[in-house]
């Protein structure tokens, strides 16, 4: 029951947890100082794992364990303002000492202003204390959420942290009975505070069995870590909606104050679980309501373990129902013997253990190198593409000279003068395979062959090396490649053949051979000099195309000229001859007339075109002015006035 000054001191004298309200302040502020110095202690190491190795067991360790502690110290917060409040209850201050001294001028300089005061005293401090630290927790176990994390190996510094870590959950656990067998009335805080001791303590056996247990390729360590940060998140979740809500429900001054830094999540950390407790407690405690009283619930606790079982039944025999996806075949084994390969979909058999589906590939298609693989990098993952128009990638440049990592190093003979020799190839060759279709394929597959591609590669190795023993670099340098791959991948496909792999090779691709450094240099000279012979026979084309598209263009455009002049001569012979013959015909019935009459157009028009002729004439005299008489006349035609018509022209011109 909460207690206000206003029940008197002689309630409040006879409290146990107003009598014990200072032991309690002190055993908080001791291990909420000590939990603060360690989270601090903590959270730098979590920043600097975070910058320089984000991959790192050691990052979610640090920040779900500095994140669980700032949790717990908002907890021993809130705790220890209720037991202040009843510390000064109990213990009231004199009028003397109620006066406070005046703090320096120093810390005067750093109250903060009056408006942040102001909304502090509105929203409560206890509500920021609680609210800032939970969003905290929540923002830091979400930055080193990272889920998969790749193996990690500890090595004895495992061993050594987490031997430290279960030190220190005994010392929780020793905590958490202390704070569990308190009694409400002397410390009720402490029953609420238990909880979260225990979830303390599950964060610490998580992170302890991670490192020990975290051996070479195993992941589930490191899986286990991050996912320990799942129970402190929810809890700062809940302890931020709770202070959120406080927010509306400002405390009073003359009352008890309420503990909002409890958790009914942590709560459930309990054996046995009992998740509806706290709901049937405050029913009970608030409205009288007891849930055991009710026949439904009653008898909803009685038929629970035979409705659970039956439901475990239906699911074991659920288990003989196994879909076979599009991509896979499954092989089903009845007692462990495979009777049949069952093609996708959905088919029914024995529950397990009894009845069992293995799945096996259906026409999946694989490449393989006979090289070593090379892990693809982070940095190489985030390299920049490469621009159309860019210089090209480094993993472009596939020169002879690089050292090629995918690439299978062969002995070959080779000869130096008189003497023979070895020299030393890389080949680049790849294998692209499948497991079988059929049903025998798939049985060999699943229960002959346990790596495929290893089996792949050390059979392609054997047979390269048999098969170039036999060859010389000049020999193989000029042989055809797909002939070359042909035999190998029907050498490599025999050998599977004889073991029974179930595999099939769909194809054999050699992408380059690589020889050695002296004859590259060699053959990049004959590269050199092939590439300059091609570029001078395109460059003789181009002039050949050249001269003869001009040779073409001067001939068309010489045959349309002569086509055109040809049309022009014609045509003037058509208007000559056409005119030729008017003028005949004018002759023939106009005679001389039209002579004369020609010979004055002809004249008239010398006469229009030189306006500044000279006419000499002996005939004109000098009393006489000379008269040209330029009218254009018709006269009518009449037989045998032809000389009448000359007399009368002449003396008109006289």
């Amino acid at each position: 029951m909460r207690l206000t000054k206003a029940s008197g001191v002689d309630v409040i004298g006879q409290s146990p947890r107003f009598q014990l309200a200072s032991t309690h302040i002190r055993w908080l502020s001791w291990l909420f100082n000590g939990i603060v110095i360690a989270s601090m202690t903590l959270l730098p190491i979590a920043l600097l794992l975070y910058w320089l190795a984000p991959e790192s067991l050691w990052l979610p360790l640090t920040g779900n364990l500095t994140a669980t502690l700032w949790v717990f110290a908002v907890s021993l917060q809130g705790a220890r303002r209720v037991a202040r409040w009843r510390q000064r209850a109990f213990e009231p201050l004199t009028e003397d000492a109620s006066v406070a001294a005046a703090p320096p001028a120093f810390f005067q300089r750093l109250t903060p202003p009056l408006w942040l005061r102001q909304t502090v005293s509105y929203l409560g401090s206890h509500v920021l204390y609680q609210a800032l630290p939970a969003l905290a927790a929540l923002y830091l176990i979400g930055m080193v959420w990272a889920l998969p994390l790749p193996a990690n190996d500890n090595g004895k510094g495992g061993y050594l942290i987490g031997a430290i870590l279960v030190f220190f959950a005994f010392g929780f656990l020793v905590l958490e009975r202390h704070w569990a067998l308190k009694k409400n009335d002397e410390w009720p805080e402490a029953i609420k505070l238990a909880p979260l001791a225990r979830m303390v303590i599950l964060v610490l056996l998580l992170d302890a069995l991670s490192l020990m247990f975290a051996r070479g390729a195993a992941v589930w360590p490191a899986h286990l870590l991050i996912l320990g940060g799942i129970v402190p998140g929810l809890v700062a979740l809940e302890l931020l909606l709770r202070a959120l809500i406080a927010v509306f429900s400002p405390p009073r001054a003359d009352e008890e104050p309420a503990f909002i830094a409890a958790s009914l999540l942590a709560s459930q950390l309990s054996w046995p679980p009992r998740p509806f407790q706290f709901m049937h407690n405050e029913l009970h405690q608030r409205f009288g309501i007891d849930l055991r009283q009710i026949w439904a619930f009653h008898f909803m606790r009685r038929a629970i373990l035979p409705l659970a079982a039956f439901l475990l039944l239906v699911g074991w025999l659920l288990t003989g129902l196994n879909q076979v996806p599009l991509t896979q075949r499954g092989i089903y084994e009845y007692f462990g013997k495979p009777v049949a390969v069952r093609q996708p979909g959905l088919h029914i058999g024995l529950p397990w253990p009894f009845g069992r589906v293995q799945a096996v590939e259906n026409g999946e298609v694989h490449e393989l190198t006979t090289g070593a693989e090379e892990p693809v990098s982070t940095a190489a993952a985030a390299a920049p593409i490469a621009t159309a128009e860019g210089a090209a990638p480094v993993s472009a440049n596939r020169l002879w000279d690089v050292s090629h990592i995918g690439d299978k190093s062969q002995i070959i003979a080779s000869a130096s003068g008189d003497r023979q020799s070895f020299q030393i190839m890389n080949m680049d060759v790849r294998f692209v395979y499948r497991i079988g279709l059929s049903d025998k394929a798939a049985l060999a597959a699943h229960y002959h062959t346990e790596n495929v591609p290893l089996l792949i590669r050390s059979i392609a190795n054997q047979v390269l090396v048999h098969d170039f023993a036999t060859r010389t670099l000049d020999s193989l340098l000029g042989e055809e490649q797909s002939q070359l791959a042909a035999n190998i991948g029907r050498e490599v496909q025999n050998r599977l053949n004889q073991l029974d792999s179930g595999v099939e090779l769909l194809a054999t691709v050699i992408e380059s051979i690589h020889p050695p450094a002296g004859a590259a240099d060699a053959y990049h000279a004959v590269q050199a000099a092939q590439i300059q012979a091609q570029t001078a026979i395109a460059g003789e084309k181009g002039q050949a195309a050249v001269q003869l598209n001009a040779a073409q263009q001067f001939a068309s455009q010489a045959f349309d000229e002569a086509h055109a002049q040809s049309s022009e001569n014609h045509d003037r012979a058509q208007v000559t001859a056409l005119r030729f013959n008017a003028e005949n015909q004018a002759f023939q019935v106009g005679g001389q007339s039209f002579l004369t009459e020609r010979y004055f157009s002809q004249l008239t028009l010398a006469a229009h075109q030189h306006a500044g002729m000279l006419i000499i004439d002996h005939r004109l005299g000098g009393e006489t002015p000379p008269v040209l008489d330029l009218r254009s006349l018709t006269l009518p035609f009449t037989p045998g006035a032809e000389s009448t018509a000359r007399s009368v022209k002449t003396e008109k011109t006289r």
